[in-house]
């Protein structure tokens, strides 16, 4: 082979080997593609499954729907103000019994102005107005006999808290107190809840569900204060024990007798 042909020869195979390198990559290039298209479809697919679990289907009740939409809002609120009630348990359930009376007395007269609203017309009595006029040389006229200290007692206002509640039996004032703080954070959202529903069906199912799941998370969050967990032991713990009460008391540690000859030698 002259030198010509020898030349010729290595541009061929140069040649070739660039075909073969340029086939490599564009394959490599290929298989990167396909496996870039697998992990995006295998990314949409969990995305869409994770949707789907986060937003459940609606109820049926729209009365229902509004109910957990709200209960989402207060209880977190009612879990917090509850657990910093640790002092006893009468606490917690003056607590919780002047939250679900508080309710109960909140929801009472806004379902009955409802049901008044819906009522065709109204009636003439509430329509009408007693006018009692009275002169300015009368008010002009008037003696204030009080002495300073009953203006002053009778002037001051009377603390909410104590109408708060009235009629439960409780007497514990620390839980009715905490309750009449925490029902300021969520009665308004309670309220506006319950007036967005005018189908008597769903309010009534609001209601009666609001009390009922308020009671029971009241009673999870009983559960979770009142958990403990037991300690851990074993059976040489419990020799050692057993051995220390019949000793004497002593404290607490195994008898380990008199060291071996062995365990002298190795300064034991």
């Amino acid at each position: 082979m002259n030198l010509k042909e020898e030349k010729e020869l290595r541009s061929h195979i140069r040649s070739l080997i660039r075909v073969v390198k340029q086939k490599r990559i564009d394959e490599e290039q290929q298989l990167r593609n396909i496996i870039n298209s697998l992990v995006d479809c295998e990314i949409n697919l969990m995305t869409e499954a994770a949707t789907a679990d986060t937003d459940p289907t609606p109820n049926k009740s729209t009365g229902i729907n509004v109910l957990e939409d709200l209960l989402k809002k207060i209880v977190p609120i009612l879990q917090d103000d509850f657990k910093l009630i640790t002092t006893e348990e009468g606490q917690r359930k003056s607590f919780r019994a002047h939250i679900v009376k508080a309710i109960v007395d909140t929801l009472t007269p806004v379902a009955t102005n409802n049901e008044a609203g819906g009522a065709a017309g109204g009636s003439k009595e509430l329509e009408e107005e007693i006018d009692i006029e009275v002169g300015d040389d009368d008010d002009e006229k008037f003696i204030d006999i009080r002495t300073d200290a009953e203006k002053s007692a009778e002037d001051e206002p009377e603390d909410p808290r104590e109408d708060f509640g009235t009629g439960l039996e409780s007497e514990d004032k620390t839980g009715r107190n905490m309750a009449y703080m925490t029902f300021k954070k969520i009665e308004n959202n309670i309220i506006d809840s319950y007036e967005l529903l005018s189908n008597s069906e769903d309010q009534e199912l609001f209601y009666d569900y609001l009390i009922a799941n308020v009671k029971l998370y009241f009673d999870k969050f009983e559960d979770e204060l009142a958990g403990t967990v037991e300690e851990p032991t074993n059976q040489a713990y419990i020799d050692a024990e057993a051995a220390s009460e019949e000793g004497g008391g002593g404290d607490g540690e195994l008898d380990l007798g008199e060291p071996t000859p062995d365990e002298v030698e190795l300064g034991l």
